[in-house]
């Protein structure tokens, strides 16, 4: 069976079972996630099993440690999912919900609600959490879900998928509206991506490459979810005690997600004090440094190892523990800069000076803002959405985590007693 027939197979099958979902109350949606997150507890053992294999094969075949912790599941994180899914479970129903009403002068009444949008495709790398966090997602908000993860994550995706459809089976929702599509040909990601017609909707989340190829190569519509290159501006009128952990927070708390810093920019009034402190404190974080010539002066007088850093370093996003560093002028120059290298997904100030916060924030063409705080909270669970589906950076249809809402699109109920148009 070719890719194209095989994808179009399982979204058909997603289809047909997606009206248990769409008629199901929001109770019977919330505990169907609750079962779930129960059956991943319960086989948590199973599913662990499952991932060392996958772990195994990475480490066998050179797999960078930063990017094995993206695959990693630890019995802590499988915990962390099924409570994921609980907490989506427990937020309010995102379809029904009257967004905007009115009658018209004919007697017409109108209301828009907001239902689901059918069949979504997603499409992702090695983070087997992805495999849940979007399920009960797309459960929740009533769509169902064909699942495309990284073969790197084959055994720990397969062995959750088949968890989560032991768990529907036991209640209203048909295990078919979630359906696992086989990494092992590289063909079915195209399959999926010009499914037209069977799949309403495809979202990536991954690396910058795997996010642009779909966006590129896909007929269905798209979510861009959002590359990382997260900067953090340490402004001339900042609490320097704050700055600190702020940035190592930001870079080393988990360096291989999305909204991981890549760049420390500081104002050039604080170089001198902030800068040996920071660069110190990378370097004894494990993180590798890429430099101005400015921050390199100082990392040359401190003996710290540093690299004078490129066009191309500035713009990359790592997701491993590398960082870059640079020194600026202005609020403006940082947000120019953030301008021409950033991605659009998160930007942090550290300032004491509310005309600097505003300016930067006005400058600012993201996702996300922080303001004295940690770029590693645009999130969804953190952000009290439950689980996100990813982060998006684009700027139609939704922006930033998304959680259920983004989740639904809109219909236009038109009731009438019997009126005709003349």
């Amino acid at each position: 069976m070719s890719a194209t027939t095989t994808v179009a197979a399982l979204a058909d099958l997603a289809r047909a079972a997606a009206r248990t979902l769409t008629t199901a109350t929001g109770a019977e949606r919330a505990a169907a996630l609750n079962a779930i997150a129960d059956e991943i507890e319960a086989r948590s053992a199973e599913i662990l099993a499952a991932n060392k294999v996958d772990i195994d094969r990475g480490i066998a075949e050179g797999m960078h440690p930063q990017l094995q912790d993206r695959l990693l599941l630890t019995a802590e994180r499988v915990k962390g999912i099924a409570s994921g899914a609980r907490q989506v479970a427990a937020l309010e129903d995102p379809l029904g919900n009257v967004l905007r009403e009115r009658t018209l002068p004919n007697g017409l009444h109108l209301k828009q609600i907001s239902v689901p949008f059918g069949v979504i495709g997603m499409v992702y790398e090695a983070r087997p959490n992805v495999t849940v966090d979007a399920a009960v997602i797309l459960l929740m908000s009533g769509n169902a879900a064909l699942l495309r993860g990284s073969s790197t994550a084959a055994s720990s995706n397969s062995i959750l998928l088949e968890v989560m459809r032991s768990a529907l089976a036991k209640t209203k929702i048909s295990p078919d509206v979630l359906q696992l599509v086989p990494s092992d040909d590289r063909d079915t990601v195209k399959a999926l991506l010009n499914a037209r017609g069977k799949v309403d909707l495809v979202i990536p989340r991954g690396s910058a490459a795997l996010i642009r190829m779909v966006v590129d190569e896909s007929s269905v519509p798209t979510i861009e979810t959002g590359a990382g290159v997260c900067h953090v501006y340490v402004d001339e009128f900042a609490d320097l005690a704050k700055a600190l952990p702020i940035l190592i927070n930001s870079k080393c708390h988990r360096p291989s997600v999305c909204n991981a810093a890549e760049t420390l920019l500081v104002h050039e009034a604080v170089a001198a004090t902030f800068l040996p402190i920071a660069l110190k404190g990378l370097h004894d974080a494990g993180v590798k440094l890429n430099v101005d010539a400015k921050s390199m002066a100082i990392a040359n007088e401190l003996k710290i190892p540093a690299t004078l850093a490129t066009e191309e370093n500035w713009s990359t996003e790592y997701g491993i523990l590398e960082m870059n560093v640079g020194v600026v002028a202005s609020v403006d120059a940082a947000a120019d800069h953030i301008a021409k290298y950033g991605t659009q997904h998160t930007e942090s100030i550290v300032s004491e000076s509310d005309a600097a916060v505003q300016r930067f924030i006005a400058l600012s063409d993201c996702a996300a803002v922080m303001i004295n705080t940690s770029t590693r909270f645009t999130d969804g669970e953190q952000m009290g959405f439950g689980a996100e589906i990813g982060i998006s950076n684009q700027k139609l249809h939704a922006r930033g985590p998304m959680g259920l809402e983004a989740m639904t699109t809109t219909t236009w109920i038109v009731t009438g007693d019997g009126q005709i148009r003349q």
